[in-house]
C-alpha cells in the first residue's frame, strides 16, 4: 500500500511558534515485549531531505530496515539510544521506564534539544522538556521516523545477542515479543534474567508463577495511559 513520506512540517511549526532550533524526534520499541529492555531513540535531523523510503519501522521489512539504518547512521545530525532494563520496568512500571529511557537518550545527545517531537498521543516525558506529541509521528515526521528505524534495528540486534545463551527462546527472531516458540520455551525453562517478572504472562505458567513480582504501584508511574 502506498504511503505518504514523512515531512518536516512539525519541526517547521515548532521553529515558527517556539523559536526552537534543535529538535529531536523520539520513538520507542519494546513496550509490548515480555523480555528485554524498552528502548527509546532520540534523533536530530535538521531540515534536510530524508533518505528514500524512510517511514515507520513497522512498515519495513527487516532487510530494508537494516539498509536504512546504515544510511541513517551517517545522515542524521545526531542520535542516541536510551534503555530501561526489565528490572527497572518491574520496579517502576512501564510509563516511568519509558521516561527513564527517553531521558537517557536525550541526555546522551551532544546538544540538548530545544524541543522534542514524541510519537503517540500521550506525553510520557514531561517537563522540563518542551514536548509536542504527534499521533503516528513515526510515519509523518522525519526525525521520529528516523528514530523509529534506529531504535528497532538496534534493539533487535541487542536481543539477538542476549539470546545467544538462551537459544530455545529464539530472541533473534521474536526480539522478546510473544511467539509460539517463546511461549513454549517459557513453559519448559521458565523466565530468563531478561524477562519482565511483573507481567501477566506468568499467570498462565503454573510451574513458574511463584516468580511473579507485584506490578509497580500507580503512584510510581507518571502520565498513565
Amino acid at each position: 500500500m502506498p504511503y505518504e513520506p514523512p515531512t518536516h512540517r512539525v519541526e517547521r511549526s515548532l521553529r515558527a511558534t517556539t523559536g526552537a532550533r534543535v529538535i529531536a524526534g523520539l520513538d520507542e520499541v519494546g513496550r509490548g515485549a515480555w523480555a528485554g529492555p524498552v528502548t527509546v531513540c532520540a534523533a536530530v535531523t535538521g531540515l534536510r531531505r530524508p533518505p528514500e523510503g524512510l517511514t515507520d519501522s513497522k512498515l519495513l521489512t527487516p532487510k530494508r530496515r537494516t539498509e536504512l539504518m546504515d544510511v541513517l547512521t551517517g545522515w542524521v545530525t545526531a542520535h542516541a539510544l536510551g534503555h530501561a532494563s526489565p528490572q527497572e520496568i518491574d520496579e517502576r512500571g512501564m510509563t516511568a521506564a519509558l521516561r527513564l529511557a527517553a531521558v537517557r537518550a536525550l541526555e546522551a545527545l551532544p546538544v540538548r534539544p530545544d524541543a522534542v517531537i514524541l510519537d503517540g498521543k500521550y506525553d510520557y516525558l514531561g517537563g522540563p522538556w518542551r514536548v509536542r506529541t504527534v499521533v503516528k509521528g513515526d510515519r509523518s515526521c522525519v526525525p521520529v521516523a528516523a528514530a523509529s528505524v534506529l531504535a528497532k534495528v538496534r534493539r533487535d540486534a541487542m536481543m539477538a545477542e542476549l539470546g545467544l545463551d538462551h537459544a530455545d527462546f529464539a530472541f533473534h527472531d521474536n526480539a522478546g515479543y510473544p511467539s509460539p516458540v517463546h511461549r513454549g520455551a517459557l513453559e519448559d525453562h521458565g523466565p530468563t534474567p531478561y524477562h519482565r517478572l511483573s507481567w501477566s504472562y506468568l499467570d498462565a505458567l503454573p510451574r513458574w508463577r511463584h516468580l511473579k513480582r507485584a506490578p509497580a504501584e500507580p503512584a510510581e508511574q507518571i502520565g498513565l495511559f
